[in-house]
This record gives structure tokens, C-alpha cells and sequence, in this order.
């Protein structure tokens, strides 16, 4: 079994971290200050290390660098415990080399998902590996990818009114009890449609959004509709996309429609070089939970039925998609995303965002690209 070292000075939270491991069948060590701690990572090479922040003789961070200095121990991943009023201390971690941090107090399904997350990193990455295009290895990825081309050339072949899959014509509503939501939006946007007419703008969303469709129908959205000049887009697991998880597959998308703008932003340059337009930008932001796709009848009429996403993952992604701009980031993940696909991806800069409305700001990070 995986063996964990747990650093923290406070024997009630301790007892309690090492409790839910154990029970969770993972060995444990304690130790209850850094340097102690750092003595048993020396001597037993664990699999992972929690580690408390403030500590008696040597403090989170300074373990957290003796570590990674060491050769013998420089790839051991890290959790940090924090409390909410430390947030300061979640960048210094996360730049000093921390793998994840989890703040104080914490539910014991966020330990459990935390560490399961970091020990499953290894595998995630071993599977990466195997997912290179080389030409001595067969890999996942390259299946992955012929499986995904077929499936993309299957569903252009059909209908429009086909490409974007709804479940079947019953009334009754689809629940996922874990999906990940996309929503792309293009900034920018009022400068542009103030400075270009309405056929112009008309033109410019529809040569994007031609392009973004086609992206996410390819990575298997279950589900997909415009919100004003945004895109919201839903993926789950399903039969024909079960090569690849649902989590992965947007990231993907996500990555698609950031290229997609750069091919915009060429375009705009050649038809709007003189018209002093904004930069043709993108935010896209990703997030999981459960969604519910609820089927809406015409009261009216009583024909057509409209499918509405709906639940607290939908309006948590929109809001974060909002508030995530200060960032800088093309494209941003919640780290309950990015929990589900330890290893595959490359991220970068993380923070805490607050989000109006919600108890408490929601952590994620920038999504930079596949960790090939």
C-alpha cells in the first residue's frame, strides 16, 4: 500500500488526518514538527507528504525545499494544510514546489480526493507516456485520436439538426452526477460591435463559432447551446467517448478554442487591419459537479422541447468564466476539474477567486497545455 508521511504539530488535527488515510487501507507515519518529518521522508521514501505549515524547528516551507533539493526525494509529491486566513502562504507553497494545498478546516473527502489525486498522478503519468505519438510505441493517445477523428467524421455526415446530441425524444430530464462544463465567451466583444457594423460582427461570431461548434462536437459535448455571444458546452462519459474521460475531453476542447482564436485574430487582422479593433480574445473556464439537462415543453404550443443545463457546476463555471478575467488567463479550471485529471495537464499560475454570491471563493488554476 502507498505510504504517507503527515507533518503537524497539532495532535488533534494529526490524529485525525492519519485516522482518515488509515481508513481509507494507506500506511501512515506522524511526525509532529518539519524536522522530524523530513527524518522519516529521508529514511522510508513515501509515496506522499502532508505537511502542516507553521511548525515547531522547521516550518512547511523549509521542509518543502529541503525535499525537493534532495535527488532521492525531489519527485515525492507534496499537500500543504492551511488555514483561510494564511492564504498568503498557498502561493509561496505553490511556488516553492508544493503540489497541492488544502485549507483548514477540511472535510475528510477533500483529504481523501487530495491524496488519491497525487498518488494516482504516477499512473496518469506513465499513461501519458504511453499516449506519445512514437513511432516504437503504440500509444493510447494516438487510438485516442484516430477514435475521436472517426467519430467526428461520422457526425459531420449526418443532419445538422443531429450533430448536437440530446438523449432521446423522452420528456424526462437527464441528471449526471459528475460532469464538466465549458464556457467560452469572446472578450471584447461591445468595443468590437461598436466599431464594425452589425453584418460585420454577425460575420466575425459566426466564422468563431463555426469553428468552436465543430471543436466541441469533436471531443463528444453531450451537450451544447449559445448563451448571448458565449458558448456553454456539457461532457460526461459516455459509450462512444469512453477512450477518453469526460474531464480530459474539454480540456481538450478548451485548447481547441484557444487556438481557434489565434486563427481569428489572423483573420481579423486581414479584414479589420485599419479599423483599430481590440485583440481577438477568448476566456474559457472549466468545472465539474453535477448537471442536470432539463427538457423545457412549449406552453404554448405544446411541441417543441428545449433542453436547459442546469445546477450549481452550470452557474458556478459562468460566474468563474466572469470573475477569472483579472487573471490574465486564456483558459481557467476549477481544481475540482482539474483533481479528476491529476498529471495530464500542464497548469500555471494558481489563486483563490471570489465569486459574488458563493461562501466561499472557489479555487483554480490557468490550464497552460497537455503534459506530454
Amino acid at each position: 500500500m502507498p505510504l504517507i508521511v503527515v507533518m503537524e504539530d497539532d495532535a488533534g488535527t494529526r490524529m485525525l488526518v492519519a485516522s482518515v488515510l488509515k481508513k481509507d487501507g494507506y500506511d501512515v507515519l506522524m511526525a509532529d514538527n518539519g524536522a522530524q518529518g523530513l527524518r522519516l521522508v529521508e529514511k522510508h521514501r513515501p509515496d506522499l507528504i502532508i505537511s502542516d505549515v507553521q511548525m515547531p524547528e522547521m516550518n512547511g516551507f523549509q521542509m518543502l525545499t529541503a525535499v525537493r533539493q534532495n535527488p532521492a526525494t525531489a519527485a515525492t509529491p507534496v499537500i500543504l494544510l492551511t488555514s483561510l486566513q494564511e492564504r498568503a502562504h498557498m502561493r509561496i507553497g505553490m511556488t516553492t514546489g508544493a503540489d497541492d494545498y488544502i485549507t483548514k478546516p477540511f472535510r475528510p473527502g477533500e483529504l481523501r480526493e487530495a491524496a488519491a489525486a497525487q498518488l494516482n498522478k504516477r499512473v496518469m503519468q506513465a499513461a501519458l507516456q504511453n499516449m506519445a505519438v512514437d513511432a516504437a510505441v503504440q500509444t493510447a493517445l494516438e487510438e485516442q485520436k484516430h477514435n475521436l477523428a472517426k467519430l467526428y467524421e461520422h457526425r459531420l455526415a449526418k443532419e445538422l439538426s443531429d450533430r448536437w446530441p440530446s438523449g432521446d425524444d423522452s420528456a424526462d430530464d437527464e441528471k449526471f452526477v459528475n460532469a464538466t462544463v465549458l464556457f467560452v465567451d469572446i472578450l471584447n466583444y461591445a468595443t468590437m460591435a461598436e466599431r464594425l457594423s452589425s453584418d460585420e460582427v454577425g460575420e466575425l461570431v459566426k466564422k468563431f463559432y463555426g469553428s468552436a461548434g465543430d471543436t466541441v462536437h469533436l471531443f463528444g459535448a453531450r451537450h451544447m447551446q449559445f448563451i448571448g455571444e458565449g458558448l456553454l458546452a456539457v461532457f460526461v462519459d459516455s459509450s462512444d467517448t469512453r477512450s477518453v474521460n469526460h474531464g480530459l475531453r474539454a480540456v481538450r476542447a478548451a485548447l481547441g478554442l484557444v487556438d481557434s482564436a489565434q486563427r481569428m485574430r489572423q483573420y481579423q487582422h486581414v479584414q479589420f487591419g485599419d479599423r483599430d479593433l481590440p485583440r481577438f480574445e477568448v476566456a474559457v473556464t472549466l468545472h465539474d459537479g453535477p448537471v442536470t439537462l432539463a427538457r423545457l415543453h412549449d406552453p404554448l404550443h405544446g411541441t417543441g422541447v428545449q433542453t436547459l443545463p442546469v445546477g450549481d457546476a452550470v452557474s458556478a463555471t459562468m460566474l468563474l468564466q466572469k470573475h477569472a478575467r483579472s487573471q490574465g488567463w486564456a483558459i481557467t479550471a476549477s481544481v475540482t476539474t482539474l483533481r479528476g485529471i491529476t498529471g495530464a495537464v500542464k497548469m500555471g499560475a494558481r489563486a483563490l477567486i471570489e465569486l459574488p454570491g458563493r461562501s466561499a471563493p472557489m479555487d483554480a488554476a490557468e490550464v497552460l497545455s497537455l503534459a506530454l
